[in-house]
């Protein structure tokens, strides 16, 4: 069932900037992943979803509440981490979580949120002590200090080391088998392939593509790519010839052979029947990362 609803969502700002006729629905539990290039449209999008900007068109409901009319009840169900944002110099971090945590009836244990955030050994340092990253995490916190039904994630792993961001991916994973609903902004394509069910690329304040990662990867294209070093020098036409074949090019000392489902398989046979072997292998898919270029390439190419 939808938590999240925003249809034909509409703001523009001086200069012609914003977003036009976004519409999408979230379910409730789901990680929902919103991607576009700098600009496109993805914050001023989450922002009106938070009630934080005034939309100029459309609906937008978060569990019933319309965030332009209703922000005491949309507090009560939302948790929200900025891009940016900012707290006072000299407040400490054991003294953020205490004082948002007061806002609300029920919180989080501080203490067991900022030991898997890696804020425990930073609870008396102060705000403007902390580094970048974990400034960030601290934000994250802050967000899911009150339990939230509903959590806004801003680019949340900017600024973290692979490690931190992991350890931030292990957190989310937990909150969603708990049911939280998260609405979650990346400009990281592993991070949005790895935990979002669905995601929705925007461009040029437009939805391009709405689907699971999956969804959107297979329509990059199909089939698979190999790379690798032959053992000795191959006669190319020989593979452009084998029927899961679709396209051989030389780069270097490397072949890159693209084609269907079967191709490693005819491939390594075609190979061994001529005695040559392939060496540093790889094996390629279409990614999210894949769809994402494409999708935003074809918008560029149609304005």
């Amino acid at each position: 069932m939808a938590i999240i609803r925003v249809e034909q969502l509409s703001k523009t700002y001086p200069g012609g900037r914003g977003v036009v006729d976004v519409g999408f629905t979230v379910d409730e539990g789901e990680i929902f992943g919103i991607l576009g290039p700098n600009g496109a449209g993805k914050t001023t999008t989450v922002e009106c979803i938070g009630g934080l900007r005034s939309r100029d068109g459309g609906v937008v409901e978060v569990a019933g509440f319309d965030p332009g009319s209703d922000s005491v009840g949309l507090r009560e169900v939302l948790g929200i981490q900025l891009q940016e944002s900012t707290l006072p110099d000299k407040i400490r971090v054991d003294e953020a979580l205490a004082l948002f945590a007061s806002f609300h009836d029920d919180p989080a244990d501080a203490g067991e949120l900022a030991e898997r955030l890696g804020l425990a050994a930073h609870g008396r340092v102060q705000y403007s002590k902390l580094s970048g990253g974990q400034k960030q995490r601290l934000s994250v916190a802050l967000a899911l200090i009150g339990r939230p039904r509903v959590a806004i994630l801003d680019e949340l792993t900017t600024g973290l080391d692979p490690q931190a961001r992991r350890d931030v991916w292990g957190l989310l994973e937990d909150l969603r088998s708990t049911g939280v609903t998260l609405l979650l902004v990346s400009h990281f394509m592993e991070e949005a392939q790895r935990l979002c069910d669905r995601v929705a690329v925007i461009d040029q304040g437009r939805v391009a593509a709405i689907g699971s990662p999956n969804e959107l990867a297979g329509r990059a294209g199909s089939g698979q790519v190999m790379v690798f070093t032959p053992s000795e020098p191959i006669d190319v036409e020989s593979l452009r010839t084998l029927a899961s074949v679709t396209e051989v090019a030389r780069r270097g000392d490397q072949l890159h052979v693209r084609g269907g489902d079967d191709v490693v398989g005819d491939v390594i046979v075609e190979l061994q029947r001529r005695g040559v072997t392939a060496g540093h292998l790889r094996v390629d898919t279409p990614t999210l990362d894949d769809a994402f270029v494409s999708l935003v390439s074809d918008g560029k190419a149609n304005r």
